[in-house]
């Protein structure tokens, strides 16, 4: 699937065809093109080419450890309910 845009042109894949043809998709990144990654038909990832969008990168503001760390959570967490919930609603 493509989507047309006046600027660029992106093209929709699912993760097993991009599996499938990851070269053939990195060469059309490479051209210019950009790549949304679909789970199920909901948008995971988007590959652009790499001199597209530069990154900015900063220095830390500070040190990591004069962060405090994070609060225990107030309940335990059943991991394997939220997965499970989660893919339910896909």
């Amino acid at each position: 699937m493509t989507v047309s845009d006046h600027h660029m042109t992106m093209k929709k894949v699912g993760i097993a065809e991009l599996k499938a043809r990851l070269s053939e998709h990195l060469r059309s990144v490479r051209t210019g093109r950009t790549l949304i990654v679909l789970d199920r038909e909901t948008p995971v990832a988007r590959i652009v080419p790499y001199a597209a969008e530069p990154v900015d990168v900063r220095r830390a503001s500070r040190r990591l450890r004069d962060l405090a760390p994070a609060p225990p959570p107030s309940t335990p967490t059943d991991s394997l309910a939220v997965l499970l919930d989660d893919r339910r609603r896909r």
